[in-house]
């Protein structure tokens, strides 16, 4: 099951049937501690439309899946993003400390972003003016529950600052929080099963509608699974409304930075593709 936010309405794709519904209180449907269930229930009365109405629909614009819910990130979970914080900080004094997270039994876990700060699909995503390094981190991103249930999954985009972060670890929040610094999307994928670890998250940047990097890895390079990543961010934390939590990046763009007006499109395999392009502020 699919579940997409429109500007005026709900759009659930289930199995290959669409069916059109009303505004929905994001806060509210997200505190369900059985989404997928709920949402099977809730859509008996709405209309169904054909392949083409929702893809109309869909053209149009939607917005990014989640109401006032907290966006947490998990970092250094797959051996591709442990190297490259060690490279990135090794002048700072701080390669050190990547390589322990990655082998210790307590995960990184930060505060990503609030509501506000996080883009919709197809809208612009940020860059900061006082760094000279930035890529994005395509991330598969847990629905999660007020009681810490993984209810589906998402796309991610966790744009990251590396000057900042690889001048000194303590910058981390300025490297990652900041207006625009996060999107989500295109949709919530829910199921009561695990993703299959054989899918695969694919990046792709385009400058000047040129592809200027690709890369793609499998879920099965995630050192640190889900539902572990779940039960830490849980620990001595509370989400009534439920939040999301990116997973981490196993894709790193080396020699390469972000310009404005580049084009982002990361892909997932059972969920669909977010794309956003990028400005600076």
């Amino acid at each position: 099951m699919k579940i997409y936010k429109l500007p005026t309405g709900t759009l659930l794709q289930q199995e290959n049937q669409f069916l059109l519904g009303p505004e929905l209180d994001w806060d509210q449907l997200l505190a369900q501690e059985n989404l997928k269930d709920y949402l099977s229930a809730e859509s008996h009365s709405w209309t169904q439309i054909s392949d083409e109405e929702a893809e109309a629909t869909l053209a149009r614009g939607i917005l990014a899946p989640m109401g006032n819910q907290e966006i947490w990130a998990a970092g250094v979970t797959y051996y591709r993003s442990r190297t490259a914080r060690m490279e990135e900080s090794q002048d700072a004094g701080g390669a050190d400390f990547y390589d322990k997270v990655y082998h210790a039994d307590r995960p990184e876990l930060f505060f990503k972003a609030t509501a506000s700060r996080v883009s919709p699909p197809g809208a612009a995503v940020n860059i900061r003016k006082d760094s000279t390094w930035d890529v994005p981190e395509p991330e598969l991103t847990l629905v999660i529950s007020p009681t810490g249930k993984i209810q589906g999954y998402t796309c991610g985009n966790d744009m990251s600052s590396r000057s900042i972060e690889g001048e000194n670890p303590l910058y981390l929040p300025q490297a990652k929080v900041y207006a625009g610094c996060a999107a989500i999307g295109p949709c919530l994928y829910l199921t009561d099963e695990a993703i299959e670890e054989t899918a695969n998250i694919r990046l792709e940047i385009f400058r000047d509608d040129v592809l200027a990097f690709v890369g793609e890895t499998p879920l099965t390079q995630l050192k640190r699974k889900p539902k572990e990543l779940a039960g830490w961010l849980f620990r001595a934390n509370t989400f009534p409304i439920g939040c999301f939590l990116m997973t981490g990046t196993g894709i790193v763009p080396d020699d390469f930075t972000l310009a404005e007006g580049d084009k982002v499109r990361i892909g997932i395999d059972q969920v669909g593709v977010l794309e956003n392009h990028i400005e600076k502020i």
